[in-house]
C-alpha cells in the first residue's frame, strides 16, 4: 500500500548547510559561477540555478553524489576538467561533506542567495494603489493578481464548484470534514451570497476554530504536552493560555505582546525556552533561544546563523542577536563566537532602531514590555507581513515569501502583501477577518493548480493542493470511523474558562429573587417558542438546573436532570426533534433540597442551518413561566392562562462556579475529542507532526519513504479502520447507500456511477466487515483524501 502514498522527501539532513557547505563553496567556486559569473551558463547562486547546471545540462540531482558531475569534476586529474581549474585541489574532508550534503537532499538554508543581495524590505507599512476592476472581480486581492497576472502571461484558474469550496474552506479553517447533510444543503443553496454565509458561519464555530490553529501556534510557538524539558520542569506549557486566546479570537498585537511581556505566568513559556540538561552550546542557552524564537515567529527571521557569528546567509550580525538576548537576560551575559567567549559583553537592543530602542539600564519585565511595544509599533510592517504570509500560505499552499521564514526575500508581489498587512491592522489585528478576506476572494475560490516540472516555482499561478496535516488527517479517519479518545489531555482547558459573562444565557425562574433562596419542592413550567426556516442541520445546546428539569422539544422528553450531591452540573443535549417550522420547548423546573435555597435554570443553544447562519436560543427575559405543570408528554390539556415573563435572577453569581465547568458551547456541544488535543502518537508522527523543540513554520509537503511504509503498515491505523469498519457493518446500510456515505463523508462528494458499480460489485449486496474495511483503505490512501484540494 506504500506505494500509492506521497512522494518521499530525503531523510533529515545532518550535514550544517550555513556552517559547512558555504564556506567550502564560497571558497572553491565563487570565482567562476558565483555573483554575476555564471562560467559556462552555471551559477550557483541559489539551488534552483545549481540543480539547472549549465550549457552542457544537469551538474548535480539530489541523492545522487555518485552520478554528480559536480564531483567528478572536483575529483577529476585531467586538468582540463578538473575544478577549480587553478589553485588548490578541494581537500578530500570537504569532498566529503559536500558527498555527504548531495545525498541527503542538498539542503539549502530559505531564501539564501550566493549573489549579492539586491532587495531590502521596507520596514514601514506601505498602503498600495488598487489596480482596476477585472470582469467583476472587486475583491482587492482578486484586483491584485488580476494584474500579475496579466504582467506575468498566466492564465487564471477555473473556479471551484460549490462540494469542493466548502471541503477547502471547512477543512483549511476548522480542520474537519464537513458533514454529509452540510455539503448537500450548501450545494442545493441558490442564494448569491451563500459562500460569504458560509464563510462567517464557519468561522463563528469558535471552539472547532481554535482546536483546528491549535496546532499551528503549537508548532510556532513550540507548546507541547510532553517531551523534553516537561518532566523535569526545565520546559513551561503555555496551552491553557493559548487555548482560551483562540477561542476568543484575541486581536493579534495583544496575542504577541502577552507572549513577549507576560502578564501572567500563563503565556511565559514562550521566551523562557526549553531549559536542556547539561551542558549546552552558548547559542543553545535560554537567552539566545529567546532572541532566535522571537525572530523566527514573529518577524520570519533567521537570527540562528547569527547566533553563532556574523550570518553567512543574510545581513544579521553576532552582536545584534546577542543584543536581543540581552533583553531577555537577568544576567550580564557575554558575547561567544562559535562557543568560545569573546570578553564583550551583550548591551540589550532592538535590530529595528528607527522604531525606537530598548533602555538596557531597565529591569527585565520593563524591557521585556519595551520590547513588546516595539514589535507591534505601528510602523513595524515586518511584523504585519510575517503574520498574513502564514495565513496566505496555510490557505492557498504557498506564501508571498516563500519558505515563509525568508522573509528578508522578494515577495512575488510586494503590493499584495502589503495590502494584505495593511488591511490587517485596519481590522483590528483579527485573524478570522484576515483568514475571511482570503477565503472570500476569487482566487481562493479557484480549482488548484499544478505546477508544471519545469515551471519557474516564484511564479504564483493560484492556489495549490494541500497534504492534510497529520492532525487533519487524523481527526478526518476519527470522523470517518467513530474512534477518536474519550478525553483531551489535561492541559487543554477545553469548554473551562468561559463563565457566565460569555454566555447570552440569563439565569431565569419565576422570581427574580430566586438565586437568594426559594422554599422546596417548589415547581414551575418554564418555555419558549422557535421558529425556523428550514430544518436544521443540527441543533445542540447545554443548561444546568438547581435542582431539577426535564427539558421536552415539541411533546417529547429530550433530557431530564437531577442535581448531584456535589452540586449542578452542565449537561450537553441534543435539541434533535426540532423541525421547520414552530417549535415548543417546555421545561418542568423543580427547586428540591430540604428548606429555602437558590433555584434557577440556565439554557444555550446553538443551531446550524443549511444557509451557514448559526441561531442561538438563549434564556432571557423572552422565556414565560407557568405554575401549570404539563402532562408526562410535555403537553398541556388546556393552554395556561397564567404565563409570565419569565424573571432574570438577580444574583446569579452563585452557580458561576458550575458554569467555568460547562461543556463548551458550540453548534456541537459535546464535539470529538480532535488530534490536536492529545499527545502525538505513532501514526500522527509518521504523519509529519513534529516534536516541537524546535520552532516548525512549515512541516513537510510529502513524508519520507520509511513513514509512507508505517502509515499503510501500521497497527494503529489498521485498528481504526477495522473499528470503523465493525461500526458500519452494524448499520446494515444498503451497499449503494454505505458507498455514499463513506464518499460523502471522506471526499466531499457521492460515488460516480461506475465507481458505485464497482465497489458494489466487490461488497456484495451485504459487505462483511473485512470488505467494508477495505473500501475504508481504499478511500483514505487516494490522494483525493489526503490533499485539501
Amino acid at each position: 500500500m506504500a506505494a500509492v502514498l506521497l512522494a518521499p522527501l530525503a531523510a533529515r539532513a545532518d550535514v550544517d548547510f550555513a556552517h559547512q557547505v558555504v564556506p567550502i563553496l564560497k571558497e572553491h567556486c565563487s570565482k567562476c559561477h558565483m555573483d554575476t559569473a555564471k562560467k559556462g551558463g552555471f551559477s550557483m547562486n541559489t539551488r534552483e540555478s545549481l540543480l539547472a547546471g549549465s550549457e552542457d545540462g544537469a551538474v548535480v540531482e539530489p541523492g545522487k553524489a555518485d552520478e554528480s558531475v559536480l564531483l567528478e569534476s572536483v575529483l577529476s586529474e585531467d586538468k582540463s576538467d578538473r575544478m577549480p581549474p587553478k589553485g588548490e585541489r578541494v581537500p578530500a574532508d570537504q569532498v566529503e561533506i559536500l558527498k555527504k550534503w548531495i545525498n541527503e537532499g542538498m539542503a539549502w538554508e530559505p531564501g539564501f542567495s550566493f549573489g549579492k543581495a539586491a532587495y531590502e524590505p521596507p520596514l514601514k507599512p506601505r498602503r498600495p494603489q488598487l489596480p482596476p476592476v477585472v470582469e467583476g472581480r472587486e475583491n482587492p486581492i482578486d484586483r491584485l493578481v488580476d494584474a500579475y497576472f496579466a504582467d506575468n502571461k498566466v492564465t487564471r484558474p477555473q473556479p471551484l464548484g460549490d462540494a469542493a469550496f466548502i471541503r477547502r474552506l471547512t477543512l483549511d479553517l476548522t480542520g474537519l470534514l464537513p458533514t454529509p447533510e452540510a455539503i448537500d444543503a450548501f450545494v442545493a443553496d441558490k442564494a448569491p451570497d451563500k459562500r460569504e454565509k458560509l464563510i462567517t458561519a464557519t468561522l463563528a464555530r469558535d471552539t472547532d476554530y481554535a482546536e483546528h490553529w491549535l496546532s499551528f501556534w503549537n508548532d510556532l510557538l513550540r507548546n507541547d504536552y510532553q517531551g523534553t524539558g516537561y518532566i523535569d520542569g526545565g520546559r513551561k506549557p503555555i496551552t491553557g493560555w493559548l487555548y482560551q486566546s483562540l477561542v476568543s479570537n484575541k486581536p493579534y498585537d495583544q496575542f504577541a505582546r502577552e507572549l513577549l511581556a507576560p502578564p501572567t505566568p500563563d503565556s511565559r513559556g514562550f521566551i523562557d525556552g526549553i531549559q536542556w540538561r547539561g551542558s549546552v552550546n552558548a547559542s543553545q542557552v535560554r537567552e539566545i533561544q529567546f532572541s532566535q524564537s522571537i525572530s523566527q515567529t514573529f518577524l520570519g527571521l533567521n537570527m540562528k546563523c547569527a547566533s553563532c557569528h556574523d550570518s553567512f546567509v543574510d545581513r544579521w550580525k553576532l552582536d545584534q542577536a546577542y543584543g536581543l538576548a540581552a533583553i531577555y537576560s537577568e544576567r550580564p551575559l557575554e558575547i561567544a563566537r562559535c562557543d568560545k567567549p569573546t570578553g564583550r559583553m551583550a548591551k540589550a537592543g532592538w535590530i529595528f532602531p528607527e522604531l525606537g530602542e530598548v533602555d538596557a539600564s531597565a529591569p527585565q519585565p520593563e524591557r521585556l514590555k519595551q520590547l513588546a511595544g516595539l514589535m507591534t509599533h505601528p510602523d513595524n510592517g515586518r511584523f504585519t507581513r510575517t503574520i498574513v504570509n502564514r495565513l496566505w500560505h496555510r490557505l492557498m499552499g504557498r506564501g508571498i515569501v516563500h519558505p515563509v521564514d525568508a522573509m528578508d526575500t522578494q515577495p512575488w508581489n510586494e503590493d499584495l502583501l502589503d495590502y494584505l498587512a495593511v488591511r490587517f491592522v485596519d481590522d483590528g489585528y483579527d485573524l478570522k477577518k484576515a483568514l475571511a478576506f482570503i477565503a472570500s476572494s476569487q482566487i481562493y475560490q479557484s480549482q488548484p493548480v499544478v505546477t508544471a516540472k519545469n515551471a519557474d516555482p516564484a511564479i504564483f499561478r493560484g492556489p495549490l493542493p494541500k497534504r492534510m496535516t497529520a492532525e487533519e488527517f487524523v481527526d478526518a479517519v476519527w470522523t470517518l470511523t467513530g474512534t477518536a479518545p474519550a478525553k483531551a489531555n489535561d492541559a487543554v482547558p477545553r469548554g473551562k474558562g468561559s463563565g457566565s459573562s460569555a454566555l447570552a444565557a440569563k439565569w431565569i425562574w419565576s422570581d427574580a429573587n430566586a438565586s437568594s433562596a426559594m422554599p422546596d419542592d417548589n415547581a414551575i413550567t418554564l418555555g419558549t417558542e422557535v421558529t425556523l426556516p428550514t430544518a436544521p442541520l443540527s441543533a445542540k445546546a447545554v443548561f444546568i438546573a438547581d435542582n431539577e428539569a426535564e427539558i421536552f422539544v415539541n411533546g417529547r422528553s429530550i433530557v431530564h436532570e437531577t442535581i448531584r450531591p456535589e452540586g449542578p452540573r452542565g449537561v450537553a443535549v441534543d435539541l434533535k426533534d426540532l423541525r421547520a417550522g414552530k417549535n415548543s420547548i417546555i421545561v418542568i423546573a423543580r427547586n428540591g433540597g430540604s428548606g429555602p435555597n437558590p433555584a434557577g435554570f440556565l439554557l444555550e443553544g446553538r443551531i446550524e442551518l443549511p444557509d451557514g447562519k448559526p441561531l442561538t436560543i438563549a434564556t432571557g427575559p423572552s422565556w414565560k413561566w407557568t405554575a401549570t405543570l404539563p402532562d408526562a408528554k410535555g403537553r398541556f390539556p388546556r393552554p395556561p392562562q397564567d404565563w409570565q415573563p419569565a424573571q432574570v435572577l438577580a444574583n446569579p453569581a452563585v452557580w458561576d462556579r458550575f458554569v467555568a465547568a460547562m461543556p463548551p458551547l458550540t453548534a456541537d456541544s459535546s464535539p470529538m475529542v480532535r488530534a490536536s488535543l492529545v499527545p502525538a502518537d505513532l501514526l500522527m508522527r509518521a504523519l509529519g507532526r513534529p516534536n516541537r523543540e524546535q520552532i516548525v513554520s512549515m512541516r513537510p509537503d510529502n513524508i519520507t519513504t520509511l513513514e509512507a511504509i508505517d502509515l499503510a503498515n501500521g497497527e494503529q491505523l489498521a485498528g481504526l479502520l477495522k473499528k470503523g469498519a465493525a461500526s458500519l457493518s452494524a448499520a446494515r446500510k444498503p451497499t449503494p447507500e454505505l458507498i455514499d456515505q463513506v464518499f460523502l463523508r471522506s471526499l466531499g462528494r457521492r460515488a460516480t456511477a461506475a465507481e458505485k458499480n464497482g465497489l458494489g460489485t466487490v461488497l456484495g449486496s451485504q459487505p462483511t466487515p473485512q470488505a467494508i474495511e477495505d473500501l475504508l483503505w481504499m478511500v483514505i490512501l487516494l490522494p483525493e483524501f489526503q490533499f485539501v484540494r
